[in-house]
């Protein structure tokens, strides 16, 4: 059986590149700056959007902010249905105390990872506060979670994954509605 592609492609490479230009932008005003920003990615592409939304603040304002990687395995709420979640490293090599946390991600659906990585992030510490940035928001959500910052809204429906590829894990850059049976990497889950 041959290999099915995207229903649809909504971003191409350079609609997200201007997007996290964009977010970086609405991050530095949000914030009147970045002097006391960190962003902390969720693993896998939420981590792969922060290294890249870092290298657009560092752009904008000449200074780097914080990166970290988050890995919510065990904090997540179906952790008990998963004999053996696959487990990636959590990387904060700073301190989140009083810190205003970018949380980046690639995909808003449920809002049950967001709510798993507050959380795991609070484990770390205390910080003033904790934004969301994501690349897309597909909406569909079970608990009561919001966007600071979106790239792209994308109405979809559950029986469709909404994929975010970036050239780290993916080798490309775009944004593309798949069916759900499909199996492709990237997406939520």
């Amino acid at each position: 059986m041959a290999e099915q592609g995207p229903k649809a492609r909504i971003m191409d490479e350079r609609d997200m590149r201007r997007t996290l230009t964009r977010i970086a932008h609405e991050v530095v005003e949000a914030n009147e700056g970045i002097e006391d920003v960190a962003l902390v990615g969720i693993v896998r592409r939420g981590a792969d959007l922060a290294e890249l939304l870092a290298d657009e603040l560092e752009a904008i304002e000449g200074t780097r902010p914080p990166v970290g990687s988050l890995d919510i395995s065990f904090y997540r709420d179906d952790v008990v249905r998963h004999i053996q979640p696959v487990l990636h490293a959590t990387n904060i090599p700073f301190s989140v105390d009083g810190k205003d946390i970018v949380l980046v991600d690639d995909v808003l659906y449920t809002g049950r990872t967001v709510r798993g990585a507050l959380d795991a992030i609070m484990d770390f510490g205390r910080p003033d506060t904790v934004q969301l940035a994501v690349m897309v928001d597909r909406g569909h959500r079970e608990l009561p979670i919001r966007a600071d910052y979106v790239g792209k809204n994308v109405p979809s429906a559950t029986d469709e994954d909404v994929r975010v590829s970036l050239p780290e894990t993916d080798g490309a850059m775009a944004v593309e509605i798949w069916d759900a049976e499909a199996d492709q990497p990237g997406g939520e889950r």
